[in-house]
């Protein structure tokens, strides 16, 4: 009877010690949520930024490695581009926001036809300008980005981020910043 029992207790020890050790394995085979693939952080091209001289926003998107997002010119119709938006306070002009060309990939799904993604890190950039009437001192400008992230395997539903970029209005003079994103090419 105790012998019965010590191997039922070695055999339940066994169990739990594999399910233990094969718990991590499972948990990095998960697929992420689709808000933790891209990660977004806003930049601006001047620091301060002075009323009536045209600056640059940068959205810089972090892509998960493994993944990739469509790019905003996109291979078929039924893909969802990278799409940049904002929301200006008062006292700012924006123009049409500038997306990068993407690269042509083809992928297990799409072995017939190349698909226009972004991978790594990519730049979206937007024109603005303080106006005359801009309140001086730190502003905020509200920028949402959209995506749909696919890996190899999966593609997960598209997404739409939050991103707030941070500047200070001058009433005159600006200083270039961020050279290493905004620098031409």
């Amino acid at each position: 009877m105790i012998e019965a029992m010590k191997l039922r207790l070695l055999i339940v020890g066994l169990l739990l010690g594999t399910i233990g050790a094969l718990a991590p394995l499972r948990t990095s085979a998960q697929v992420p949520n689709a808000n933790e693939v891209v990660a977004p952080t806003a930049y601006a091209s001047a620091d301060p930024v002075a009323r009536n001289v045209p600056f640059q926003l940068a959205v810089v998107l972090k892509i998960r490695p493994g993944f990739h997002i469509n790019a905003r010119e996109k291979s078929a119709a039924y893909l969802i581009a990278t799409d940049l938006k904002y929301e200006l306070p008062a006292g700012f002009t924006a123009g049409e926001a500038i997306y990068p060309k993407g690269t042509l990939h083809t992928f297990a799904f799409s072995k017939d036809k190349p698909l226009n993604v972004y991978e790594d890190t990519v730049t979206l950039k937007l024109p603005v300008t303080a106006t005359g009437d801009a309140p001086l001192g730190e502003q905020h400008i509200a920028l949402k980005v959209r995506y749909q992230a696919c890996s190899n395997e999966v593609c997960l539903p598209p997404v739409t981020l939050p991103v707030t970029a941070t500047i200070n209005v001058a009433a005159t003079g600006t200083k270039a910043a961020h050279a290493e994103i905004f620098a031409t090419r």
